[in-house]
């Protein structure tokens, strides 16, 4: 996987950079602000690009945005030090691919990216949690709710799980399908949603009230 790192500490990034490279993961380059990450990011096409929320010139959230305006293919994950809910909900709704805090882990780091190429939102329970937090508070301060869902049962059952940070392989076992029907459920719901990516889907099906965080 290709990969752009985009953050205003150098210390930081230089060891995210460490960190990916000894896992496999082929560095494309490297930005200390939002515009040089969107730059860069348009000029190198990376598979993935990984950007703080904090940035001098241009945020995070306004990179993020003009970079899935532009260049939709590339998956975007978010990394930060904070757990503010409104902003986990602004990213989700810009088409963010993921969050990552930079607490974690080496190996859980490098795990939930890897769950990118399987087809899953790289985000850790906890940070699940606290987004589906975020949408159900604000999703329950509107009264536009919709109460019908063009989904079906069982992509209703696959989304539920999705929101809950299941991975496809072990929604697969809950349900008694196997990896592949799973996919294929999940390309349906994003399609009939129009949702870039599975935390897209579990945003809108959040706001219209389809399914609860709890």
């Amino acid at each position: 996987m290709r990969v752009l790192v985009a953050d205003d500490h150098a210390l930081f990034r230089d060891g995210v950079i460490s960190l990916l490279e000894t896992a496999g993961f082929e560095i494309v380059g490297q930005a200390s602000d939002g515009e040089e990450a969107v730059q860069l990011a348009l000029e190198l096409n990376p598979d993935l690009t990984l950007m703080d929320f904090h940035m001098p010139k241009m945020t995070g959230i306004e990179a993020l945005k003009v970079i899935k305006s532009e260049a939709p293919n590339i998956k975007v994950v978010m990394l930060t030090v904070a757990e503010d809910e409104k902003v986990l909900v602004e990213a989700a709704k810009a088409g963010v691919d993921g969050y990552l805090f930079k607490h974690l882990h080496g190996d859980e780091f490098l795990e939930t990216l890897k769950g990118l190429e399987r087809g899953e939102a790289a985000m850790t329970l906890k940070v699940a949690a606290r987004l589906l937090q975020g949408l159900s508070d604000e999703s329950s301060s509107t009264t536009s709710a919709e109460s019908v869902s063009n989904l079906t049962d069982r992509e209703m059952e696959v989304l539920t799980m999705v929101a809950k940070g299941l991975p496809n392989k072990e929604i697969a076992g809950l349900l008694g399908l196997s990896e592949n029907t799973v996919k294929y459920h999940v390309r349906g719901i994003m399609q009939k949603l129009n949702a870039q990516n599975r935390t897209e889907a579990v945003t809108q099906a959040l706001q219209k009230g389809w399914i609860t965080s709890e």
